[in-house]
């Protein structure tokens, strides 16, 4: 299936389904040989564009960082289509590779701009003020600049990356949260105490309970905004992830991925509110006003400059993809691949000693088990909340697939090669729209039988069509005798041919530790005294998590805390 591709001007991540594209006007082309850049998955997209006797006769990717996984078919299908009608109008993005598509398009339509003598003049941003600056436009900082917005203030968001969004791009799974109208629709049966107690043993109880309080009393109204007219939201899907008693994981209807759902809608509504977002603007540092922050100077590709504003929020995300922060703090992860974005680099953390801001668990530092070895692609924890089982080389299940990230990435650590295969079959497929995309990506290996599956994957035969019967015995039963595997999630027996796998291993995913915040979202000191003038919310927090993270939590404590942090800037700003 494709999305189609909407253009607005800054916004370079357009995912909205079913949306039209809009048509690309390019004036006369002069012949020759033409750049252009955009933005992808990873970092830039440089193409080229030969322009002969006024039409597009070629064009070809110069240099690009995407996974070749991704990256390949998006490059030579939006390339092909191009050459073919010389122009970006109408051109679909490539399903399962939106960013990346998304990317070469600009850069495509940069080089068609730059033939025709369109090449945008920058005007250098100058010295401003407004009541709220947001650092980062990743889901934190688009729930924050939403509600702010929308409440009257006057919001600027700054983010380094050509697009929005970070690693909530990349988030498959879900919003966790109990007690909900969908849950209650569906006859799923779940309280806030539950969540509380799966949330705080899920993190060893490591956690503040405070904030985790907060998490959980506030996810079943966080879901309400979400769905209501201002995001628009579609989470009536409800399911399983590891870690949870009960079905609690709201995502779009039929499985759909989070994070190509949900980015654009809050992009869209910050914007409509009046937010303004100024991609490829980095903040270096927060001003300060005898100790107090008062702001934040900018770095742009025009110059610097300087933003005074009465609150600042910080949204800057983890630093998972910051390989010395990780050796620093976890020497145990050297060497792990990310499933982060590469803007990922805790840039935040140095900005705030001057306030002696607390940082606390910076430690914790979680592996996801299911990502693609090499590639950074992480197959969500809701194909195995679906159904699907972990195999070995051996042929054999060695861990229940629902138990918590750390304990299953452990257990494959243990495994042979390290790694491990994902199985299951064509009624799992079926249940989940995102395995859609893993399939597109070239991910999954497949037979007819589980023994031409085995043969595929040269593992013993016969233990594995024996893991399969035993397996089906299972879920017949609803007992799991080997592994206590929660029933709710063994809803589905694996005999629908065809039969799939795809090799795993975990990845570094989520950065637990971060600015200590109260359940205002005030970042505290050193001595737990608020900051004045200074929230945070998102994944550069922490003390939420504790010790591990459960699946759908991430999106919960994003958009909880990003509405909080605003809600208790808008406050402070009204009382000063």
């Amino acid at each position: 299936m494709k999305l189609t591709r909407v253009f607005s001007l800054l916004v370079l991540v357009c995912l909205i389904f079913g949306a039209a594209g809009c048509k690309k006007k390019v004036g006369a082309l002069a012949d020759g040989d033409f750049t252009g850049d955009g933005e992808g998955r990873n970092g830039e997209i440089t193409v080229s564009v030969t322009i002969e006797e006024g039409k597009v006769v070629d064009a070809k990717i110069v240099s690009e960082h995407e996974t070749p996984e991704i990256a390949k078919p998006a490059n030579e299908e939006i390339i092909r289509k191009f050459i073919q009608t010389g122009t970006t109008d109408g051109i679909d993005v490539v399903s399962g590779a939106t960013l990346t598509s998304n990317g070469i398009l600009e850069a495509l339509d940069a080089a068609l701009d730059a033939s025709a003598g369109k090449m945008k003049t920058l005007v250098p941003y100058e010295d401003t003020e407004c009541d709220i600056v947001i650092i980062g436009a990743g889901g934190a900082g688009l729930v924050a600049a939403t509600e702010a917005a929308s409440n009257g203030a006057s919001v600027i968001v700054l983010e380094k990356m050509g697009i929005v969004g970070g690693n909530s791009n990349f988030s498959t799974g879900g919003i966790n949260a109990s007690y909900t109208k969908e849950q209650e629709r569906l006859g799923i049966k779940d309280s806030t105490d539950v969540f509380f107690e799966d949330t705080m043993k899920g993190g060893y109880f490591l956690n503040d309970p405070s904030l985790v309080r907060t998490l959980v009393e506030k996810s079943s109204a966080i879901v309400e905004w979400l769905q209501s007219d201002l995001i628009g939201a579609d989470l009536s899907d409800v399911g399983m992830f590891g870690g949870a008693t009960n079905k609690r994981i709201h995502r779009p209807q039929g499985g759909g991925a989070i994070g190509t759902h949900l980015v654009p809608r809050l992009h869209n509504a910050a914007r409509k509110q009046g937010a303004d977002i100024r991609l490829r603007n980095k903040a270096v540092d927060i001003l300060s006003d005898n100790g107090k922050p008062c702001g934040v100077r900018v770095s742009s590709s025009t110059g610097e400059y300087t933003i005074r504003a009465k609150a600042v929020i910080i949204a800057t995300g983890g630093f998972g993809a910051n390989a010395d922060m990780v050796a620093l703090y976890n020497p145990s992860l050297v060497g792990f691949d990310t499933t982060n974005h590469r803007g990922a680099t805790g840039d935040a953390f140095k900005m705030v000693e001057k306030f002696d801001a607390a940082l606390t668990q910076m430690p914790q530092i979680q592996t996801h088990p299911t990502v693609v070895p090499g590639t950074g692609i992480m197959i969500t924890e809701a194909v195995r909340g679906n159904g699907a089982i972990l195999v070995s080389r051996t042929g054999k299940r060695f861990v229940n697939e629902m138990e918590t990230r750390d304990v299953v990435s452990a257990e494959i650590l243990a495994q042979p090669g390290k790694t491990a295969f994902l199985v299951f079959d064509q009624s799992v497929r079926l249940s989940l729209k995102a395995i859609e995309t893993y399939a597109q990506q070239g991910l999954l290996v497949s037979g007819e039988t589980p023994k031409e599956l085995a043969e595929k994957l040269n593992i013993p035969v016969s233990d594995f069509e024996n893991t399969i019967q035993s397996y089906n015995q299972y879920v017949k039963a609803g007992k799991d005798d080997d592994f206590k595997r929660n029933p709710g999630s063994m809803e589905r027996e694996l005999s629908t041919s065809p039969f799939y796998a795809v090799e795993c291993a975990p990845a570094i995913h989520h950065t637990m530790g971060g600015l200590k915040i109260n359940s205002q979202a005030q970042v505290l000191n050193s001595g737990d005294v608020p900051i004045p003038a200074l929230f945070a919310a998102g994944e550069v927090t922490g003390g939420i998590h504790g010790g591990n993270r459960l699946g759908g939590n991430a999106v919960a404590d994003y958009c909880v805390f990003g509405k909080i942090a605003a809600d208790s800037a808008l406050d402070y700003i009204k009382n000063q």
